[in-house]
């Protein structure tokens, strides 16, 4: 097989362990003990039933002990994740961006899908990143890294302070305006922590850019098409999350296209 089936493999297997975190860490419970169960009728779940996707396939989406329906998000968040893998192996290879860039990835579904789920960023699930992110930003001062943006040895440190500094500023304009349940949270602006040491402040500044852009998108899709009311609340986590991956992805091509366009 090649590389990138094994990343996808790789990918589909960690999304199984993230559908654990997703679950487990927002309901205050371990994430690795007890043994995976159903939902519905607490059965320990057995190897061939925690197969990434193909168990979800193999039982039509039904838990085999008593039949109550398997969220779609499951195979969901698996396959996401091993696609994921597959795009950071296409663009870096196999390298230690590579390592950093699929842990990052993995950081992002989580923080999303709680975010979608409760409405908020759980701190454990940051501090999880920040590490991480602490641990590139010490091997950068060593060797080079290549998704950061320019040669500055304090490339992630800045990231961190800048894009942190600039969505504290709009989380307590937004409070100002619409009060503590509107705009912004505060865990928005933990999420950014974590983003600027992994992509560095050029980046990161994109990330924040898209972010409101995707955020934008969305929300006028809901309120002109689905008729939702303007003063629903909306996670923003996730059109963070999907800055930060366009980003990781692309977020060269768009600041050099952008800075050199004629």
């Amino acid at each position: 097989m090649t590389f990138a089936v094994w990343f996808l493999i790789l990918g589909l297997v960690i999304g199984s362990f993230l559908n654990v975190c997703i679950y487990r860490i927002p309901n205050h419970k371990s994430i690795v003990a007890p043994p995976s169960s159903c939902g519905n009728c607490h059965t320990h779940l057995r190897p061939i039933d925690l197969i990434p996707v193909i168990s979800y396939l193999i039982l039509k989406g039904k838990c085999r002990y008593c039949h109550a329906r398997i969220a779609f998000r499951y195979p969901l968040v698996e396959l996401t994740n091993g696609f994921l893998y597959m795009i950071v192996y296409d663009k870096y290879g196999v390298s230690i961006e590579t390592i950093f860039a699929c842990v990052f990835v993995s950081f992002l579904i989580v923080v999303s899908f709680i975010d979608l789920d409760h409405m908020i960023i759980p701190d454990q699930v940051v501090v999880f990143g920040i590490i991480m992110g602490g641990i590139l930003s010490l091997y950068h001062f060593k060797e080079a890294y290549t998704i950061y943006m320019g040669s500055s040895l304090y490339n992630g440190i800045i990231g961190m302070f800048s894009g942190t500094a600039i969505v504290l500023l709009i989380a307590l304009v937004s409070m100002l305006i619409y009060g503590e349940d509107g705009g912004l949270g505060m865990g928005d602006v933990k999420f950014f922590i974590p983003i600027g040491l992994f992509l560095g402040w050029q980046l990161t500044l994109l990330t924040l850019w898209l972010s409101f852009i995707y955020g934008g998108i969305v929300g006028i899709v809901l309120l002109f098409v689905f008729k939702k009311d303007r003063k629903m609340a909306m996670p923003f986590g996730p059109f963070i999350a999907l800055g930060a991956l366009t980003s990781l992805f692309w977020g060269k091509t768009i600041i050099t296209m952008w800075l050199y366009r004629t």
